[in-house]
C-alpha cells in the first residue's frame, strides 16, 4: 500500500503537472503550482529536492527549470491502476456519476482486469444500514438532474420530504454535493432566494427528495459557496484537545479531514484543534468524535459539550445485551 500511496498521491500529480508545462517556470511559479494543487506542507517536500537537483527531474538555466520530458508525455495505465479502477467501478455509489454507455466502455477495456479487492471484502463497522438507494432508478435520475443543473447554475423544482414529515417545494440550485461516510448518505448543498434578494444555503438529504424538474430560469452569477458554508457556523468553534499517543495526531486529522479546522501544538504531545460547524454538521460531528478514542478530549464549547452529555446519558440508559 506504501508503494501505491507514493507513486499515485498528491506530489506525483503536481509533480506531472509541472513536468507536462511547455514554458520554463522560475521557482516562484513553482512554489505557486505547488501550493494551489498540493497540501501545505507540500512546499517542504518537494522544492528542496527540485532546489538541489536531487530529483533530476529539471534542467536549470539560470534562474529558469525547464522540464526534462516531452510536453507530450503520457503515462500509460499500470496493472496496479487498472485493478484500482476495476475494484471501484464495483462500488454502486461510481455509477450515479457515470452514465450507461460510459460504464460500459470502461467495463469492456477493464474486462480482463481482476480487481484490487471485492466489496464483499469489506466491512464497514461504524456506519448506519439505512444508507441510500444507489441502485433506485427513480434516485439514480434525480442524481443526475442534480449534476446537470449544478453543472449549469440551472434552478430546479425540487418537491422534498423534511425529517419532521412535512412536503417542501421551492426552487433550488443545486451548488455542491456532500456524502456522508457514517451515514452512508449524500445531501446536497442548494442554494434558495431568500426574502432579502439575497442567496442562503439550505442542506436537503437526496433521498427525500420526491420530485425534481428542470426550470428555464438560471443564477446570473456565481455564489461563493464556501463564504456561505462559514456564515452558518456556530460562533464558538468545537474545542479538541488531542493528546498524541498511538498515532493519534494523524488519525485525528483523518478522521476530522472533511471539516474546516485549525490545529496548534501545545506542547511536546498535545495538541488543540478548532472545528468550525454548524447546525446541520452537529449531530454527524457528535458521534464521530464519541467514536474516537480517549486520546481525544472536548474542551468547549459549551452547546457540544452539552448535547455530548446528552447522549452519553442515553447511552447509559439504555439496557445492555445482557439484560436483553
Amino acid at each position: 500500500m506504501e508503494l501505491f500511496s507514493e507513486r499515485y498521491s498528491c506530489y506525483y500529480h503536481v509533480l506531472r503537472h509541472l513536468l507536462c508545462t511547455k514554458h520554463p517556470l522560475t521557482l516562484n511559479e513553482i512554489c505557486d503550482r505547488v501550493s494551489n494543487e498540493g497540501f501545505e506542507e507540500s512546499l517542504l517536500s518537494i522544492i528542496p529536492n527540485l532546489n538541489s537537483g536531487a530529483w533530476k527531474v529539471f534542467a536549470k538555466k539560470g534562474d529558469l527549470y525547464l522540464s526534462r520530458i516531452s510536453p507530450h508525455f503520457v503515462t500509460p495505465l499500470s496493472n496496479l491502476e487498472k485493478s484500482y479502477l476495476k475494484a471501484l467501478l464495483q462500488d454502486a455509489r461510481i455509477g450515479l456519476f457515470l452514465d450507461q454507455n460510459q460504464k460500459d466502455a470502461l467495463d469492456g477495456m477493464l474486462s480482463s482486469v481482476t480487481p484490487l479487492w471485492e466489496e464483499k471484502q469489506l466491512y464497514y463497522y461504524d456506519r448506519f444500514a439505512d444508507g441510500d438507494p444507489y441502485q433506485d432508478e427513480t434516485y439514480r435520475k434525480n442524481f443526475h438532474t442534480i449534476l446537470s443543473a449544478q453543472k449549469n447554475r440551472a434552478y430546479l423544482n425540487i418537491d422534498y420530504d423534511s425529517p419532521k414529515g412535512t412536503r417542501i417545494h421551492h426552487h433550488y440550485v443545486p451548488a455542491r454535493l456532500e456524502y456522508s461516510e457514517k451515514n452512508d448518505k449524500f445531501r446536497l448543498l442548494a442554494l434558495k432566494e431568500s426574502g432579502h434578494g439575497t442567496m442562503e444555503l439550505q442542506v436537503l438529504n437526496i433521498d427525500r427528495i420526491r420530485q425534481i424538474s428542470h426550470t428555464q430560469k438560471t443564477l446570473s452569477s456565481a455564489v461563493n459557496i464556501n463564504e456561505l458554508i462559514k456564515r452558518s457556523y456556530y460562533k464558538e468553534p468545537l474545542t479538541l484537545r488531542i493528546a498524541d499517543k498511538r498515532n493519534a495526531l494523524e488519525r485525528a486529522m483523518l478522521h476530522f479531514a472533511n471539516y474546516e479546522k485549525n490545529t496548534v501544538k501545545i506542547d511536546e504531545n498535545t495538541y488543540e484543534c478548532l472545528i468550525y460547524y454548524n447546525q446541520s454538521m452537529e449531530t454527524e460531528l457528535l458521534i464521530e468524535v464519541m467514536s474516537f478514542g480517549p486520546m481525544l478530549t472536548v474542551t468547549g464549547n459549551e452547546r457540544f459539550l452539552k448535547a455530548l452529555k446528552e447522549r452519553l446519558k442515553k447511552q447509559i440508559s439504555l439496557p445492555s445485551v445482557s439484560d436483553s
